[in-house]
């Protein structure tokens, strides 16, 4: 394990650094050859800079504090300074320098904590002395929004996923966690996505087409195949269909039915118009007058390539749905934007049915969450369970003492083999069971508490969700 940094005294919120110090290390974190566009930090202080900072940190709040220390580890620096260097090919020699790894860090930082958007962000940090402090940018000039919000995008879910691993490195340092305890939870996030109908589907997936095909057409003229524009057709189609669906009666299904037909062969033509689009751009026969022009003709042909095996799933599962009444169809989609969002129940009154990503969260003592994953496919819980066992093990060097878990959890080979890897107590409930000595065991003092602190899964969620949006 890397070592970390010194917990003693809370520092300034902006260390001075002399010339020499700030220009030799960000010698050593730059290519031998070549410029330095990728910068750790800023280069060096001015004095009206000094003087702020310490009129600052009388200013900042307690978690800023705690936070700008434990942001002063370097291989936490590192891994956003090598990933920025990432970027394009070139990006350690060529181009502008780039926004200092610990500014971009603590960035997206102070973002994450006040929930703002990357508008806010740059609002927030231009007019805030405190911020400009905290997250070292000083005097320098706040980068725009697109700016961040290309940063963030450039960090990525891998950066993001050891930067968290790396606190928690910190975080058993510093003896928060010493892996003793362990629960583990699961929860839909739920993508942005209106609820899902074959209609709305069809309508989405012809309208995303239509709008590429004239966007086409704007660039290269009347060359080639003209676009027909169905939409407005399509859309009384679709809100008939709406309307119908209210009623029960055998005759109205019937004229549902007979509306779709008509969505359906509609959306077919849309479908082939967008093909021989694609077709003619592949052959040359629609082009443009200048490359970049043409690049931005590729672009578009990507984006039908892209819609028209959507459009073609939705035609199948509609098909099968409405005419043949299947509707377990293969590679089922429920958004022709989030393709990858699933249909998962978790047994809620309020809310039976979800539409999004299965996210499994474990954590340890003191609400240290030691690791998150966003399954690709909906899994039962109780698959979750011994694997989330051995990476506690690989991350905190134990087994746990005590491993609690919902009833989903539970499996008596689970229970088994969790003990085999040196789980002493197991509180995961069998709500099935009939066995006498079963229902006895799941009523010990220790087990009992076991399910009283694994509650404490639900209110981490609830904040994840509530506090910091928690999306797929």
């Amino acid at each position: 394990m890397p070592p970390g940094p010194s917990f003693g005294k809370p520092p300034s919120p902006w260390r001075f650094r002399t010339a020499s110090s700030s220009g030799s290390n960000a010698k050593e974190k730059n290519p031998p050859h070549g410029g330095r566009m990728v910068q750790l930090r800023h280069r060096q202080q001015n004095l009206g800079e000094v003087f702020f900072a310490r009129e600052a940190e009388s200013l900042m709040e307690a978690w800023m504090k705690e936070v700008d220390e434990i942001l002063e580890d370097e291989p936490l620096l590192d891994l956003v300074y090598e990933q920025l260097g990432r970027r394009y090919p070139q990006s350690r020699k060529r181009g502008r320098n780039s926004t200092p790894a610990d500014v971009v860090l603590r960035l997206m930082v102070l973002k994450h904590v006040r929930n703002w958007s990357y508008d806010v962000l740059e609002r927030e940090v231009k007019a805030n002395l405190v911020y400009r402090m905290f997250t070292r940018i000083g005097a320098e000039t706040v980068p725009d929004a697109k700016t961040l919000g290309r940063l963030g995008r450039a960090l990525g879910s891998n950066i993001v996923e050891q930067i968290h691993q790396r606190l928690v490195d910190i975080a058993c340092q510093r003896h928060l966690v010493e892996g003793r305890k362990m629960r583990l939870d699961t929860t839909v996030t739920e993508a942005n996505i209106h609820y899902p109908t074959d209609s709305s589907l069809l309508g989405d997936g012809t309208r995303v087409l239509t709008r590429i095909m004239k966007q086409v057409s704007e660039l290269v003229g009347e060359q080639g195949t003209r676009v027909r524009d169905r939409l407005r057709t399509i859309g009384y189609r679709v809100m008939e269909i709406a309307r119908l669906s209210r009623s029960k009666g055998q005759e109205e299904k019937e004229k549902m039915r007979e509306k779709y037909r008509e969505l359906v062969r509609l959306t077919r033509q849309v479908r082939n118009q967008a093909q021989r689009f694609s077709e003619e751009i592949h052959s040359g026969v629609k082009r443009a007058v200048n490359r970049k022009q043409q690049a931005v003709l590729r672009g578009m042909k990507q984006e039908l390539d892209a819609m028209i095996p959507l459009v073609n799933q939705v035609l199948r599962q509609t098909t099968a749905r409405v005419f043949r009444g299947v509707t377990d169809t293969p590679g089922k989609i429920v958004s022709v934007f989030e393709p990858t969002a699933e249909i998962i129940r978790k047994g809620k009154v309020n809310k039976p049915t979800e539409f999004g990503k299965l996210v499994k969260i474990q954590e340890a003592e003191n609400q240290i969450i030691t690791h998150y994953a966003v399954c690709r496919q909906r899994p039962a819980d109780s698959t979750l369970l011994l694997a989330a066992v051995h990476l506690h093990q690989q991350r905190l060097g134990r087994a746990p003492e005590l491993l609690a878990g919902d009833a989903g959890f539970y499996s008596a080979e689970n229970e088994r083999e969790a003990q085999a890897l040196g789980v002493k107590r197991v509180s995961i409930p069998n709500r099935s069971t009939r066995s006498a000595a079963r229902r006895k065991h799941q009523k010990k003092r220790w087990f009992r508490k076991g399910q009283k602190w694994r509650t404490g899964c639900e209110g981490r969620i609830s904040v994840l969700k509530r506090r910091h949006p928690l999306y797929p």
